[in-house]
């Protein structure tokens, strides 16, 4: 199976830092028409959240927060199979294989699902993103700069 992986944070929605309230949570402008896009792929998000760690909010508040998102999503028909983040911050927690740039988060989910990662996608907004998509096996990345009209042109010209 194919995926397509999604950072959260100024992927999905916009980026103001340690998001966890849904009144807070705003859809980037373009997120849906990006998602129906991808009807051949499977789509999981794989998030740092180290908001939990720094204790902004809970796991559960996180949790909460994530099945909205799902429940948003299915009512545009675009189902997210599946959500891997990571709670930790270095300094705080110590390392761990699950933050990015570290590929714990892709490499547990592809193991999971069965995931053929070579011909996967991997969609963030940092280059840590990236890196974890490349250290998993993913090697088509798009990094969202400003705009997801953007990436939506360009995948579109690559013909996914």
């Amino acid at each position: 199976m194919k995926a397509l992986f999604l950072d959260r944070d100024g992927v999905i929605n916009e980026d103001y830092g340690y998001v966890y309230k849904k009144g807070d949570f705003k859809f980037k402008d373009g997120i849906f028409e990006l998602l129906k896009l991808f009807k051949d792929y499977k789509i999981f998000i794989v998030t740092n959240q180290s908001g939990i760690a720094r204790g902004y909010y809970s796991e559960e508040d996180f949790h909460n927060l994530m099945n909205w998102v799902k429940e948003e999503f299915a009512k545009k028909e675009i189902e997210i199979v599946d959500i891997n983040f990571c709670p930790h911050h270095p300094e705080i927690t110590g390392v761990c294989e699950c933050r990015k740039p570290n590929a714990g988060m892709i490499l547990d989910l592809a193991k999971k699902y069965n995931i053929d990662l070579k011909n996967s996608i991997m969609i963030g907004d940092k280059e840590s993103d990236i890196e974890a998509a490349n250290k998993a096996g993913i090697t088509k990345t798009y990094l969202v700069k400003d705009n997801l009209f953007d990436i939506i042109q360009k995948i579109k010209k690559d013909n996914l």
